[in-house]
């Protein structure tokens, strides 16, 4: 194979990655949206939990039944990176392959 065909099979593949993640966008914004409505409503749980003047003088678990917001919306961040939701929402927006593609000087703008 000659490094005009390798040129064009790497652009092929350029092309159809970018289809494919461009594809991923929608669901990477809601994805985006749930992180940060979770996360918000985590922080604001832990600072009431926090200047709650009962928190120190109880233990951490009554403290925690206490306030059902925050553990609630802890224990849902926590889930939520389990399932992996910090994939969906940076995976789509590391898109290094031009940088590849330039390695192999393989010009993309004239594509």
């Amino acid at each position: 194979m000659n490094s005009l065909e390798q040129a064009e099979d790497l652009k092929a593949f350029e092309r159809r990655l970018t289809e494919y993640i461009a594809c991923l966008q929608p669901a990477t914004g809601r994805w985006r949206i749930i992180l940060i409505v979770v996360s918000v409503c985590t922080a604001t749980g832990a600072w009431n939990w926090l200047i709650d003047p009962e928190t120190q003088k109880v233990c951490f678990l009554t403290s925690l039944w206490n306030h059902p917001f925050f553990t609630i919306s802890c224990i849902t961040l926590i889930g939520l990176f389990f399932a992996g939701i910090h994939k969906r929402v940076v995976a789509p927006s590391m898109y290094p392959f031009p940088r590849v593609l330039c390695r192999y000087q393989v010009n993309m703008c004239n594509t």
